[in-house]
């Protein structure tokens, strides 16, 4: 590893907003630090914290009785009629998530020199320092509590500052402020609206070194202390007791929770070779100018998002906003996204040697089975079973849908959130997961598939009807509801092949070419596609599944590379241009991999804190360009199966030389270093399998290029030199 070039981002002045401020994360507990030297704020959430709003009991409707007439209303062009009668009220979101409240810290206001604030990557500790004072915060991987160190602090006041952005004015909130032994401990107890008798509990345990303290008006006043160590926990009233706070010094603390997240940040390391007075500038910079900065922006990029994704899993994988926000208004309820941006956001976990990320999903995974043979038996009448669309990360019921998103139809999803297990499962041969979790996952999604496959055409093939694309609509249709979408026949083909089911999968319709030589979005004559859309959903044979590649299939990938080509990105979110990044990567293309780079870099999706936005101009805080970007990165340098390495399919020109170390391939073998120099046509590699194996290595993409057969030795460094040129 390159322990070098140091590795985080830093500031010289404090956030403004909350957006800006920088983030840490255990996985659990999460903390925004704005970085004010009078008036701190440092946001406590919890992945976990989400409030009622009518969702909290929802389950998917009950709509089995009536599967053989919605399929006979699509077949027969009545589909918008047929689901409008399973609309019975307004759409129900998923209850949404919150901030638990703000940590305040007012100092006297004095002159400031020497400001700095900054956020290290390796130890996930955020500092902000001036004027020989420091403040210190990191949220612990090891004992579940967000740390806060304050040295020579002069006269500070701690509060609990609930009101937020958007807290609602009618919730029940009581904070109270006691001494106990060795310190004191201000402690917030808030109960939601509406009678529900849900809420949360937030403690902030207080302990100095040298000075007083009081308290005073559910307050904590510390005089002229060396130090003040504050540790906060928040507790949701649905789940059981937290564990008793430890009671360790600060430098234990930290040493137990940089024991944790220090190796398993450093397992990889992207070196573009940037300018040192590049990498020296804050992150504000590096974006005020992508194009002068592009090498050493990309490393800070690549740097965070492996951070924050870290960061953000653990009893979930991320949300929507990751583990963070700063508002109780937060865009499309901060859900988890599953029919495009959850998977889009740990699309890197696996190759990124990030086992930690595919534990979370996993973990999220099994806590939601039960709600997902829920989901089954009531939309379908049909044992398996059918993963949400969106959800709150407690409840994974199918209830948020509505005429024009019909998402509780979506039949895909539990293939498609069981994908990055699987590829967690090939590159960390984790026999654990695979055997308690995925197999048997993966055994009962195809029990759904061998249930709900019975309609067939003239020629005998199934239809696989009613079929989604989220969240798309055939051109010029009234319903998004339609018959063979490409993703339904891809997920349903894949899950039954695994699970040697190949006759049932053999009968499945072919992916359709249309007339203009693309893969068509589903594979109906009457269902034209709508290539304005943002989602990529018909392009799920290619990335993430990698059935149709340039190399195996090449016909198929020129109408997939087609109909990368036809889509517009309609409103320019994130995810949009990620997912077709992502794509162009599997299919060889550099220069669209390189477009869509350009336009996040370009399009200000970077906040400060080198979280993203949504939309373009930092409109909509929101994690998809920060966390997939490293994915990006990673599949123009390395696509890998169980049984071949594909170096450099589609480097961009924003990549003309580097090294990057650790990542890790499906064929259980790390890809120790591989460094490339594009304009002298360079590439040098090191391998080293887990087990003695064989595997096929490409430079490349093209079909017509003869592969490398490597032998690996266990443990073994096995290098190789390759010439490369770019056509």
């Amino acid at each position: 590893m390159n322990a070098q070039r140091r590795r985080g981002s830093w500031e010289p002045r404090p956030a403004a907003r909350w957006e800006d401020a920088f983030l840490t994360g255990n996985g659990t507990h999460g903390a925004m630090v704005h970085g004010r030297t009078h008036d701190e704020l440092i946001v406590v959430n919890h992945h976990l914290l989400v409030r009622p709003n009518g969702g909290e009991d929802a389950l998917a409707p009950d709509l089995a009785a009536d599967l053989e007439q919605l399929r006979d209303a699509v077949l027969t062009g009545r589909a918008r009629e047929a689901v409008a009668r399973h609309v019975t009220g307004p759409l129900q979101w998923v209850r949404p998530f919150h901030p638990a409240l703000a940590l305040r810290l007012r100092r006297p206001a004095a002159p400031v020199g020497g400001y700095r604030r900054e956020v290290d990557h390796r130890t996930g500790l955020v500092t902000t320092r001036w004027d020989g004072r420091r403040a210190e915060t990191f949220a612990s991987r090891a004992d579940d509590l967000v740390v806060h160190r304050e040295v020579r602090t002069g006269s500070v006041e701690l509060t609990h500052h609930w009101q937020l952005d958007g807290a609602p004015a009618d919730s029940a909130v009581h904070t109270t402020a006691s001494s106990e032994p060795g310190g004191a401990v201000l402690r917030t107890d808030v109960r939601y609206p509406g009678g529900s008798g849900h809420g949360y509990t937030c403690w902030t345990h207080v302990r100095t070194t040298g000075g007083t303290l009081r308290t005073a008006d559910a307050a904590v006043h510390a005089e002229d202390c060396a130090e003040v160590l504050l540790l906060t926990r928040v507790h949701p009233w649905e789940d059981p007791q937290p564990t008793a706070l430890p009671d360790r010094p600060y430098p234990e603390l930290l040493a137990r929770h940089l024991a944790r997240h220090t190796p398993a940040y450093d397992r990889v390391d992207l070196d573009l070779g940037a300018p040192e007075e590049h990498r020296a500038l804050p992150g504000s910079a590096l974006l005020a100018d992508p194009a002068a900065h592009r090498p050493a922006l990309l490393e800070r990029l690549f740097d965070a998002g492996r951070y924050h994704l870290l960061s953000s899993a653990g009893v979930l994988p991320p949300r929507l906003t990751g583990l963070w926000t700063g508002s109780w208004d937060t865009a499309w309820s901060g859900a988890l996204t599953c029919d495009a941006n959850l998977n889009l956001q740990v699309s890197s976990a696996a190759a990124a040697a990030l086992p930690e990320v595919s534990h979370a999903h996993a973990a999220f995974v099994a806590r939601q089975l039960d709600d997902w043979r829920s989901n089954a038996r009531r939309l379908f009448g049909l044992p398996g079973i059918v993963a949400p669309a969106h959800t709150d990360g407690r409840s994974g019921h199918a209830y948020h849908y509505s005429e024009d998103y019909p998402l509780h139809l979506w039949t895909a999803g539990a293939h498609w959130l069981l994908q990055p297990l699987l590829d967690h499962v090939d590159t960390t041969g984790d026999t654990a997961t695979d055997e308690a979790l995925v197999r048997p996952a993966l055994a009962e999604t195809a029990d759904f598939y061998r249930a709900f496959l019975t309609r067939t055409g003239p020629d005998g093939s199934l239809q696989y009807v009613p079929s989604y694309s989220p969240e798309n609509t055939p051109l010029g249709a009234d319903s998004p509801i339609s018959v063979n979408a490409a993703m339904d026949l891809a997920a349903a083909r894949h899950t039954l092949t695994a699970t040697g089911h190949h006759g049932l999968a053999d009968r499945l319709p072919p992916y359709l070419v249309n007339s203009e030589g693309a893969l068509a979005e589903w594979a109906w004559p009457s269902a034209p596609d709508d290539q304005e859309h943002r989602h990529l959903s018909h392009l799920h044979p290619v990335w993430p599944l990698g059935e149709v590649n340039p190399l195996d299939t090449p016909g198929l990938a020129t109408a997939a590379h087609r109909a990368l080509q036809l889509r517009g990105s309609e409103n320019h979110s994130a995810h949009g241009h990620l997912h077709r990044a992502l794509i162009a990567a599997r299919l060889g293309d550099a220069d669209l991999l390189g477009e869509a780079l350009d336009a996040v870099l370009h399009g200000q999706f970077f906040h400060a804190a080198l979280m993203s936005s949504h939309y373009p101009r930092l409109d909509v805080y929101n994690a998809d360009a920060a966390h997939t970007l490293p994915g990006v990165l990673i599949e123009a340098l390395l696509h890998s199966t169980p049984e071949r390495i594909v170096l450099l399919p589609a480097p961009p020109a924003h990549l003309p030389r580097g090294t990057v170390r650790g990542l890790r391939t499906r064929c259980r073998t790390t890809l120790t270093t591989l460094s490339w120099d594009t304009a002298r046509g360079r590439v040098d590699a090191v391998l080293t399998a887990d087990t003695d194996r064989t595997v096929t290595v490409h430079l490349g993409t093209d079909p017509e290029r003869p592969p490398l057969s490597v032998h690996l030795r266990a443990g073994h460094p096995t290098p190789l030199h390759l010439e490369h040129h770019r056509s």
